[in-house]
């Protein structure tokens, strides 16, 4: 298992690395709907934090598939099998979401994660195997399979609030491996390969925004008395995803990550960007529930449940790849934007504030579009 050149020309996702998404969908869809039915019940700390930390387990997994990926996939049937494995650890993991939500038991959760973990220590063990970059495998093998030991550890022992804290606690440790076996010798990464998989996985996520909307229609034809308003937000949400996928879009996501530190701070900022959008759908969701009598949270709590989550998702892409690549008009149209939408909560039709700023965010993107990025885009 040979490291790859991370000048590959036309390197792009593999139907493997395509497959392997489909059990993501499930896991994020999963979560989604658990956050949903926690906060249309007004279990706001609790939702948000239970899906806080499914999140990161869902999140850091894909990540560090994605990473290692585009460094050392060589697409034999070994390397197959135990993305297959992986892929079973996320089925196990997406079981165990309601449980995690509902009673706080986060012990399937733990299996899922683990057995996915395993499967990555076996590939870099695989990795080490190559001379330049052994010590670097090593120490992530040795690094993850210890975190594995204390998440067990974790799930046995604790509950409440002692084992949110430890979560932080090992979370953070699980987050420093990279950062320490990096220090061996840097593995190399496709830079276009690797924000075309950030690119995928943010249009799995944006499609529950757009399920959210179609369920909207659904709600409508059941529901003749709230027609007008479901249809207008179903109408509303589609404009409002279609606008984070453009803002997304806009910037060269590859010149972001040149640098080891860059390339740590884009995945790594990726966590509250992803986590945004799946919650951005539950969002949509909740106002469902509200225009429907459904939800015991008010009309101004609910807004905040769809406003809050897009203004993350659009300062987090605006920090991370479009700050250092856009002109000083761009750097004050953005920010502003994403800080506009959170006073649509005093608009009586749920996310119209928000549209409207969306699209006027989109309309500036446009009009600023760096013309070496059009050169780029035509060249390549």
């Amino acid at each position: 298992m040979r490291p790859r050149d991370p000048k590959e020309p036309h390197r792009a996702a593999s139907p493997l690395e395509l497959f392997f998404d489909l059990v993501f969908v499930v896991a994020v869809s999963i979560a989604a709907v658990q956050l949903h039915h926690a906060l249309t019940e007004n279990h706001l700390v609790d939702g948000l934090l239970s899906y806080a930390l499914v999140f990161f387990a869902i999140w850091w997994a894909w990540m560090n598939f994605t990473w290692f990926a585009t460094s050392f996939d060589n697409d034999d049937w070994l390397y197959r099998a135990l993305t297959v494995v992986q892929m079973a650890g996320v089925l196990v993991l997406a079981a165990g979401i309601e449980p995690a939500f509902v009673d706080q038991d986060f012990a399937i959760v733990v299996l899922g994660y683990v057995v996915m973990r395993v499967a990555m220590v076996t590939q870099w063990i695989r990795a080490s195997k190559s001379p330049e970059l052994r010590k670097t495998a090593l120490a992530y093998a040795t690094g993850i399979a210890g975190v594995q030991v204390l998440w067990i550890l974790w799930a046995l022992l604790l509950e409440g609030t002692p084992a949110v804290i430890v979560f932080v606690v090992l979370a953070g440790v699980e987050m420093s491996v990279p950062l320490i076996a990096e220090r061996n010798g840097t593995t190399p990464w496709h830079p276009h390969h690797i924000t075309e998989r950030y690119g995928l996985f943010t249009l799995i996520l944006l499609g529950e925004s757009l399920l959210a909307s179609a369920n909207a229609i659904i709600e409508a034809i059941h529901d003749e008395t709230a027609l007008a308003p479901l249809i207008s937000i179903s109408v509303l949400t589609l404009v409002v995803t279609a606008s984070l996928w453009w803002i997304y879009f806009w910037p060269p996501h590859h010149r972001a990550i040149g640098q080891f530190g860059n390339s740590v701070v884009y995945g790594y900022a990726h966590y509250f960007i992803f986590a945004a959008a799946g919650a951005f759908s539950a969002g949509i969701e909740v106002e469902i529930d509200v225009l429907t009598e459904h939800s015991k949270l008010g009309d101004v709590a609910a807004s905040f449940t769809v406003t809050v989550p897009i203004a993350i998702f659009v300062l987090g892409v605006w920090l991370i790849a479009i700050r250092a690549h856009a002109d000083r008009i761009v750097n004050i149209a953005v920010p502003l934007g994403a800080l506009l939408v959170l006073f649509d909560p005093i608009i009586p039709i749920p996310i119209t504030l928000t549209a409207v700023v969306m699209i006027v965010v989109v309309a500036v993107l446009v009009a600023r579009r760096p013309r070496d990025v059009e050169h780029e885009k035509l060249t390549t």
